[in-house]
């Protein structure tokens, strides 16, 4: 059943000839500015190399590090939590949430993987995205095609038609016009919400210092306009100082959207605060009167313990790879469900479940491209390699490569013919 699943996802993939003209309007963009980025940035080589060495020595320490980290936002007035599970984390945000009705929220892969948009909109919340990408698949009732660019499969076409329904008026499939379009209506709301949300890309063990990076300035908004923020952020992200988070989030940014830098980076480290009353430290100025953080685990300790796979707790959610990817290309982002491509099937294994990633594990060709443009050197090959083993043995063998297997034992050739048959060279 679940290979017959995965085949129809790829026939969709196939055919789909709108969202193949979206995706090779991106990739195309990405690969051209990209290059420009890191010829540009001389210093970067050495950069991704240290950021390589702290991903990995973070690793190895990761309940440590969160729990330094949860110390050090108590310690700065803010709130921790460590969930174990998906489940648990769904919990704690919820109440933290509380009797808040409309939720902001700004990209966050976290957020997408523990599926905290559909729990709050059960509890009856009106949960709105704000990144532009995010926006225009929430309007669609889609899911995000790829890490950095979640609406990469959507041309501008379909974003103004889209963007037409929701305003009742033509909006023209101009992409400054569309932009526009979408900063007029969000606006308002960040004022009006109750409650933001978002994820982080990094975090310094030692003060507890979220960092956010981004283009737009949405998550500026996000942190800063509501009340209460609360950041959903995975045990991965944690690294020891400011200056190792700093070292992450110099590194994302060209390989992520191909820019130098990023238009924001935020530093938060507790909830809005001031003293300048008398001396009396007092929480809630122009920012949120409460900041809390959720660290959500969700297998990543399980797979720190492997010596193999704690190799993919190193990514930095650039998305780089996808865009590099020749099967991610040829079936149009959908390679993969909420992380996306060789690296995301390991993630996807251990955050979600192995049979969830059964098909399109299968799909990777092992070519090598993901390992050659990723930033931090990560052996996807290796580690796509290695979780087709744990399938099979769990049972999970792509029929294809079981008729293959069952017919060299049964005839010592991958086609099944008969000894008689076989030519002779003489």
């Amino acid at each position: 059943m679940w290979y017959d699943e995965y085949e129809k996802e790829v026939a969709k993939g196939l055919l789909d000839l709108e969202r193949r003209k979206a995706v090779k309007r991106g990739v195309e963009t990405y690969v051209s500015t990209k290059k420009q980025a890191l010829r540009s940035l001389p210093r970067l080589e050495g950069l991704r190399k240290r950021a390589r060495e702290i991903k990995e020595q973070s690793s190895r320490h990761l309940e440590d590090l969160v729990k330094q980290a949860s110390k050090s936002i108590e310690s700065a007035g803010g709130h921790a939590y460590l969930a174990k599970t998906s489940d648990e984390a769904q919990r704690r945000v919820a109440e933290v949430v509380g009797s808040g009705r409309l939720v902001v929220k700004s990209k966050s892969l976290t957020c997408e993987e523990i599926s905290i948009n559909e729990v709050l909109e059960s509890l009856g919340k009106k949960v709105l995205e704000t990144d532009l990408g995010e926006f225009i698949i929430q309007l669609r009732g889609e899911k995000p095609t790829h890490l950095i660019t979640p609406a990469l499969h959507v041309s501008r076409e379909a974003v103004a038609e889209e963007f037409s329904k929701l305003l009742k008026r033509r909006i023209e499939p101009d992409i400054p016009t569309l932009v526009k379009t979408a900063r007029e209506f969000l606006r308002s709301h960040f004022l009006s919400a109750d409650v933001g949300i978002s994820g982080a890309n990094a975090v310094a063990a030692e003060n507890g210092a979220v960092f956010i990076v981004e283009n737009e300035g949405n998550a500026r908004f996000v942190t800063n306009a509501p009340p209460k923020h609360i950041a959903i952020v995975g045990f991965d992200k944690v690294v020891p100082t400011m200056e190792d988070a700093l070292t992450i989030v110099q590194v994302l940014p060209p390989y992520a959207t191909g820019s130098p830098t990023a238009s924001y980076i935020s530093i938060i480290s507790g909830p809005s605060k001031t003293a300048d009353i008398e001396k009396t430290l007092t929480y809630g100025v122009h920012g949120p009167e409460q900041l809390h953080v959720v660290f959500v685990d969700n297998g990543r300790t399980r797979m720190a313990e492997d010596p193999v796979f704690r190799e993919a707790l190193c990514c930095i959610r650039c998305g780089a790879c996808l865009f590099e990817c020749p099967i991610y290309r040829i079936l149009n982002g959908r390679f993969g469900n909420k992380y996306f491509g060789g690296i995301g099937a390991v993630w996807s294994a251990f955050t979600h479940s192995l049979e969830s990633v059964a098909g399109f594990t299968y799909a990777c060709t092992t070519c090598g491209r993901c390992k050659t443009f990723c930033p931090l050197d990560i052996d996807i090959p290796l580690l796509v390699e290695n979780l087709r083993k744990l399938l099979s043995r769990k049972g999970f063998a792509a029929p294809p490569h079981r008729a293959i297997a069952e017919n060299i034992r049964a005839s010592s050739n991958p086609f099944g013919e008969e000894q008689a048959k076989r030519l002779t060279l003489g």
